[in-house]
């Protein structure tokens, strides 16, 4: 994050941080991102890379720009095979991991919302005695769980937006950390909403084309949706209807007066209603930190666990997931997570909760501390494991329930938000989790991320049903062909939604970011 325009000629190591910059791909500005974005786009990569096939050959115009628009369309991961300047790797910043968590968690949201039409994945193992398929488990469950992926969305989301603000206010800068708060007020609209206008007007220009309505009675046909029968966009009468419907659905969609339950979701993607909750709750997280800038550490962390405890019991979980980003954030800053030219070492145990910062353990230590935080993961991940149909009548779950505040609405969230908040904590600490989430396909699907959220509906509704159609008609419907079928589209379905989301991480997602960056240039006053 470019906060004020001193820092444009040497960045501080907190500006260089992972989950920072404004200018990253993802939904919580992964700095990591941001340099892979660059490295793609600044220079038009894969344009370059088109070029190197074009060397000796003389093509036409229009044969070029179709070999520039082949070479675009097919997946980065592909351009940097294919180009004969390989791409270099680029270094991953201390919270690269967070990208990488982040990353897995929109793809198994994409998993949850690609099956539960076909499969009743909301109950859990055993519940009301039945229901005793291995996919049911805890643990297991979690690869298409989508309410426990989304408390990390949460959880991360505040870390991100809190890192460099507390950095500064805790080293005094108060007048970088105005600045970074104001760009980051101006910036959060165009971050989070400029994605999901162009998507959805890319669902307009479907409907129009109405390659919408070669699904929809496929879309509701119970002979092959088992479950949840997703909502298929509306065609209406004309063109004019359909563009001021589209645009009283955006209207709506930037919910930010309201706090009811799936507020600001719109008809042209019913998947999107998390974009209202973050920026409501972006907006609240940057005014508690303006609020508890100036205040003592101690002070601050009480200060925040008073409002975590308001925020929870006026059953505003959202908001508290949130919160307790902040808290973690300001943790490792503490701790000196993120100190350069230093190992990212986990804190040992009684070092949860320091005031002050911790010297960096020796390597046994470090090593014990590791298996400590790996081992204390493994209860987090049962608890995020919670089944989204409610515990009551599932095996030890039920049990749980009875501790569940009779206030908490969402019954089936209360476990699964604790459990993130704790996996969190455990992956900031140990390197076994660091290494998984900063492996170069997780570090991908996190560079994807924010894409593979926007995509995976508008995708699933048309070539994903289409595929779907396909593939029943072919092993039938009945018994375990069904679930064959399903399966076998997944293995078609499941690339297009990459696919799909790669094309508009580039496309889309990169410009949208440079967009809102060039504008705040523009329109702020000059530092004299």
């Amino acid at each position: 994050m470019n906060g004020y325009a001193a820092s444009r000629a040497s960045l501080s190591h907190e500006e260089k941080l992972s989950l920072i910059d404004d200018r990253s791909l993802s939904d919580v500005e992964s700095e990591s991102a941001r340099i892979d974005l660059e490295g793609h786009f600044s220079s038009i990569r894969w344009a370059a890379s088109a070029k190197t096939y074009c060397n000796g050959v003389r093509l036409s115009s229009w044969s070029s720009m179709i070999l520039k628009t082949g070479v675009f369309l097919l997946p980065s991961f592909l351009q940097h095979r294919c180009a004969r300047d390989r791409f270099r790797a680029e270094k991953l910043h201390p919270t690269a991991y967070l990208d990488g968590m982040r990353g897995l968690a929109a793809l198994f949201v994409f998993f949850c919302h690609y099956f539960y039409k076909a499969f009743n994945i909301a109950e859990g193992w055993g519940h009301n005695n039945a229901n005793y398929e291995i996919w049911r488990l805890p643990f297991v469950r979690l690869l298409y769980s989508g309410p426990s992926m989304v408390c990390i969305f949460f959880v991360i989301s505040g870390y991100a937006l809190s890192l460099k603000p507390l950095k500064q206010a805790r080293s005094r800068s108060f007048d970088g950390f105005s600045q970074t708060m104001t760009s980051f007020v101006f910036r959060r609209f165009f971050r989070l909403y400029l994605p999901p206008l162009i998507s959805t007007f890319g669902v307009l220009i479907l409907l129009r084309l109405g390659i919408y309505e070669m699904t929809r009675d496929f879309a509701n046909d119970r002979k092959y949706i088992h479950n949840v029968v997703e909502h298929h966009p509306v065609l209406e009468e004309t063109l004019r209807k359909q563009l001021r419907h589209w645009m009283k659905e955006m209207y709506d969609f930037v919910h930010i007066w309201g706090w009811e339950k799936f507020g600001g979701a719109t008809g042209y993607d019913v998947h999107l209603w998390t974009i209202p909750v973050e920026f409501r709750c972006s907006m609240m997280l940057f005014l508690v930190m303006l609020g508890t800038a100036r205040l003592r550490t101690g002070v601050r962390f009480f200060c925040l666990a008073i409002l975590m405890w308001f925020v929870l019991r006026s059953d505003k979980w959202e908001m508290f997931l949130f919160l307790w980003g902040m808290f973690l954030a300001e943790l490792d800053l503490i701790r000196g997570a993120h100190e350069p030219n230093s190992p990212q070492s986990p804190s040992p145990p009684p070092t949860l909760l320091p005031l002050e910062k911790t010297p960096e353990p020796a390597p046994e230590r470090r090593r014990t501390s590791n298996y400590f935080w790996f081992l204390l993961s493994i209860p987090a991940l049962y608890l995020m494991s919670e089944p989204d149909a409610g515990p009551s009548g599932v095996p030890g779950w039920k049990y749980l329930e009875t501790f569940i505040p009779e206030w908490f609405s969402d019954k089936y969230r209360y476990y699964q938000m604790i459990g993130s908040i704790i996996f969190v904590i455990c992956a900031a600490r140990s390197t076994s989790w660091q290494r998984f989430f900063n492996s170069p396909l997780v570090q991908y699907f996190g560079r994807i991320s924010f894409p593979l959220y926007l995509m995976h509906g508008p995708v699933a509704h048309t070539l994903g049903l289409m595929v779907e159609k396909r593939v029943w008609d072919l092993t039938g419907t009945e018994g375990t062909a069904y679930n064959w079928g399903m399966a076998f589209a997944g293995v078609i379905n499941i690339p297009l939604v990459i696919w799909a989301a790669d094309i508009f991480w580039r496309a889309v997602d990169a410009p949208t970011v440079r967009f809102a960056k060039w504008l705040e240039g523009k329109l702020s006053i000059k530092d004299e």
